[in-house]
């Protein structure tokens, strides 16, 4: 069924926050097909028009958009809001209690007062988990829910698809570890998967639909799976042959979720343990009742979309990363410590054959002990990755052009000092190419 139209014969109008994302592109593209016209409301404008030329995506920092004067130009002239954006939990320059509850309330507030038909909000089947997702995408549906308006609340459980981000990209990780596949505990935390295009029939109907005014839906798949059931849904689908599963102790789980934390990067964080354990049921005969939609079991999902060397790919690329940051981010580290503390005369004759002034050998040498340092404190916390990797790129080319000047022997060293630059610099390059998740 398309999009109907107004009497003057034109599109439907609808803004979408977190375009970009996993469910966000996924709907966005579903509206082209359904002949809606998109207003992406996103970080990255410019990627989202090269990914979507057809859409105009605007540029908004849900961080900082927490009043609704920030929201009115945007939202004059639309038929419908859908709210999509979120993220897993704080980190530095992204805030979770603005991102899920100050900005979506002020978006709202803005666009009930515009008169806008409909205003859809994306929210999560364990809104009352105790964690700080929870409470603050729970806040803004009880903000949503309060207005006079025509809103509509989508709680989905576990949201799936070919493309993986998140969670999901981390669940087919742990798929593909070699020989035994790890589990939290016994395994036994219990889901209730949604196929991505499945939800994103869901949002369309909740944009289109008259009987979906007032209405708080949990999308849902059809079937109860555990966390046993889906790592070997997943390994299955990436080709990999039958492994035996192995319990990890849930105390050390959640000591390794306290350091990704502390990193401030990827879904191995405390957030993500809380809202697993918390449980992601729902009732599909409830959600079938209310929608007419009828979710399809997930083990028929993947066997239409056959995975390629792509997906196995970045299911061992996700595994490897934390590796490759680890061993740069100690590398950085090491060296850094022993520019600080190594005595000046050990390098005073690599800097008089540059032919830099005594004065100065010092001064130089704990300088490059603390860019190194300054650079592993970056890789550390996950800031500002792409100068992070040019500036590493740029101080591994120093250093070598710089010992190639004044020990041009070291090339032929047996240890190899000035060849392992080449490996390194490469490693560099992969930890950026990983790093990009979107």
């Amino acid at each position: 069924m398309a999009a109907r139209a107004d009497p003057a014969g034109s599109r439907p109008r609808v803004l979408v926050t977190g375009a970009n994302g996993f469910i966000g592109s996924a709907f966005v593209a579903d509206l082209i097909s359904e002949g809606y016209e998109v207003l992406a409301a996103v970080r990255d404008p410019a990627r989202m028009q090269r990914r979507f030329p057809s859409v105009r995506a605007v540029a908004v920092d849900l961080n900082t958009m927490t009043a609704p004067a920030d929201w009115q130009t945007l939202v004059r002239g639309l038929d419908a809001v859908v709210n999509v954006a979120g993220i897993l939990q704080s980190a530095p320059g992204q805030s979770a209690e603005a991102i899920h509850t100050h900005a979506p309330k002020a978006l709202f507030r803005a666009t009930a007062d515009a008169g806008v038909r409909r205003i859809v909000q994306v929210s999560a089947v364990s809104v009352d988990a105790a964690s700080e997702y929870a409470r603050t995408k729970a806040a803004a549906d009880a903000f949503l829910m309060g207005l006079e308006c025509d809103w509509v609340v989508l709680r989905p459980s576990l949201v799936y698809g070919r493309r993986a981000y998140g969670g999901t990209a981390l669940m087919r990780a742990l798929a593909v570890v070699p020989f035994a596949v790890p589990l939290v505990g016994a395994g036994d935390q219990a889901f209730q998967p949604i196929h991505v295009r499945d939800l994103c029939k869901t949002l369309i109907w909740a944009i289109r639909s008259d009987d979906a005014a007032g209405a708080l839906v949990q999308p849902c798949g059809p079937e109860r799976l555990d966390m046993r059931d889906i790592l070997a849904l997943y390994r299955a689908w990436l080709g990999r042959p039958e492994a035996r599963f192995v319990s990890v102790p849930r105390p050390l789980v959640a000591g390794l979720c306290r350091l990704g934390d502390f990193f401030g990067s990827g879904p191995l964080r405390t957030t993500s343990l809380v809202q697993i354990e918390h449980g992601n049921l729902a009732d599909p005969a409830e959600f079938e009742a209310r929608t007419g939609i009828v979710a399809r079991p997930m083990a028929e999902m993947l066997e239409r979309e056959p995975s390629a060397t792509g997906e196995l790919w970045q299911a061992r690329g996700f595994l490897v990363r934390p590796l490759v940051r680890a061993s740069l981010v100690l590398l950085w580290l090491v060296s850094g410590l022993l520019g600080l503390m190594a005595p000046t005369g050990e390098s005073a004759v690599w800097f008089s054959a540059l032919g830099v002034p005594n004065a100065l050998h010092g001064v130089l040498a704990k300088a490059a002990g603390a860019a190194d340092l300054a650079i592993a404190f970056l890789l550390a916390t996950g800031l500002r990755p792409t100068f992070t990797a040019w500036a590493q790129l740029a101080l591994i080319s120093g250093y070598t052009l710089a010992l190639t000047i004044a020990a041009p022997d070291l090339w032929g060293d047996l240890f190899g000092p000035l060849l392992k630059n080449i490996p390194i610099a490469a490693l560099v390059v992969v930890d950026r190419i990983l790093s990009e998740e979107r």
